[in-house]
């Protein structure tokens, strides 16, 4: 086999990419406080058609160089704002209609390969801080929470990492 080379990739170019239906996806990020992880997300979200990223509380806006290192131009292509409360989100999307998921570790949480994504309706991926998870008050107006399983010694994932987990998996759920 041999490795493809970038122009034989065939990405779309940015003016493609903003004309493109979006997966029905909208990523929170709720005070992240690593600008190599919010690159990271912005760089995810491009590669599944992400339709918004809200960065809340503590989360640095672009452009910063430290984003731009991971983001690699993503920050261009994904649609973005600045909202200062997490919550006031959260309830401003679900007055739209959104369904919003929060990824954490919590009683009653559904395990991220029983949940089963549904036609026609567009979700909130709320992502936490890297030590303190996704704030209580925002679990608690969640329409779901999600966990992702784990069977080894540690409590969690790095956030960039359980973006691009529960963004595949929903992203295949959500194109079958």
């Amino acid at each position: 086999m041999r490795k493809l080379k970038n122009s034989e990739l065939d990405r779309l170019s940015v003016e493609e990419f903003k004309d493109t239906k979006k997966t029905p996806l909208i990523v929170v990020l709720d005070n992240i406080r690593s600008l190599n992880n919010i690159g990271s997300v912005f760089r995810t979200s491009d590669a599944f058609l992400i339709e918004k990223i809200y960065l809340c509380g503590i989360t640095a806006k672009p452009p910063h160089k430290d984003i731009h290192k991971t983001a690699l131009g993503s920050t261009d292509t994904v649609v973005w704002e600045y909202v200062k409360d997490t919550l006031d989100v959260v309830k401003s999307l679900q007055a739209q209609g959104v369904k919003v998921i929060s990824i954490e570790q919590a009683e009653n949480a559904t395990k991220l390969n029983d949940f089963m994504p549904t036609e026609e309706t567009r979700y909130a991926i709320v992502f936490g801080n890297e030590v303190k998870g996704v704030q209580q008050e925002v679990v608690n107006a969640s329409d779901v929470v999600i966990e992702i399983p784990q069977y080894g010694t540690k409590h969690s994932l790095n956030i960039s990492v359980s973006c691009g987990v529960v963004i595949w998996d929903l992203f295949c759920k959500l194109s079958q």
